[in-house]
């Protein structure tokens, strides 16, 4: 898989497997469609912690990876879709335990109490011949989603919270200029 950023295709695994690479919560928020609120006190209740960096007392900053962010969408539909909180818990506990490459093979199907993995077409059948599935969450779409939202936001290296090369495009770059008045302004590259 491949994401374009800045007119250039970039390889999915540079972009979202460095550890070294993360997004802040807004960032993490804004790609997830989830409030700030709503990410800390997950945060806090170890739903879906921050892989990248955590938190270490007032004034510092987490840095969500890739798979969390991709994490924090999956909680938020099945939230919308009424999904209990402890069964949600189950879910991402579950997906904690896949690899990433699984993850975008993966279609989350629940009857609105269960949740259950489907790992091919002909599973999603048999779910919903036995009455079990009412709606699907392709992970594979989310995980194309959130590429293509982190994309277009910025990302920090995780040594020195600076945004990290490639992280903001010079299109990215020259909105965030013209959003805080400041166009113009040259880009150090």
């Amino acid at each position: 898989m491949s994401v374009t950023r800045g007119g250039s295709e970039v390889a999915a695994g540079a972009l979202f497997d460095s550890s070294e690479i993360g997004y802040r919560g807004p960032t993490a928020c804004a790609a997830a469609g989830i409030t700030y609120r709503q990410l800390d006190y997950w945060a806090r209740t170890g739903l879906v912690e921050p892989s990248v960096r955590a938190a270490h007392g007032s004034g510092s900053q987490r840095l969500y990876g890739f798979r969390d962010i991709l994490v924090l969408k999956v909680v938020k539909r099945l939230l919308d879709t009424g999904i209990s909180l402890q069964q949600i818990r189950a879910a991402v506990q579950h997906l904690r335990d896949h690899g990433t490459e699984d993850l975008a093979q993966v279609t989350l199907m629940s009857d609105g109490v269960s949740v259950y993995e489907c790992t091919s077409p002909d599973e999603v059948v048999d779910l919903l011949a036995g009455g079990q599935g009412v709606f699907g969450i392709a992970l594979g779409r989310v995980w194309q989603e959130v590429a293509g939202e982190l994309a277009e936001l910025p990302a920090v290296r995780a040594e020195d919270g600076l945004i990290a090369e490639g992280g903001a495009d010079e299109l990215a770059a020259r909105r965030s200029a013209r959003k805080t008045g400041l166009s113009g302004v040259a880009t150090a590259r």
